[in-house]
């Protein structure tokens, strides 16, 4: 087991730690990477959130005409110097 011994520092309006490269390794953390962080027991509890890519079934279900949708084209006059 890693272990370290870190300061919290004020990072803006926020709290911050850095996570040394040896703890990042052994959790399997890496860049960008996103994580939950929560408050379990009074213990902080950060756990990696699965990074693939959603399903084509995933976005289906997450598309939202109202947001997504709007405009159409036209099929019937150009618009610009595109030939049909």
């Amino acid at each position: 087991m890693t272990e370290a011994i870190l300061d919290i520092k004020q990072w803006g309006n926020n709290l911050g730690v850095r996570l040394p490269a040896a703890i990042a390794r052994e959790a399997h953390l890496h860049v960008d990477q996103r994580v939950r962080i929560s408050v379990e027991n009074n213990h902080v509890v950060i756990t990696p959130i699965d990074d693939a890519p959603p399903s084509l079934e995933q976005r289906v279900d997450d598309f939202d005409p109202a947001r997504h949708g709007g405009e159409v084209m036209t099929t019937s006059q150009t618009i610009g110097a595109e030939r049909w």
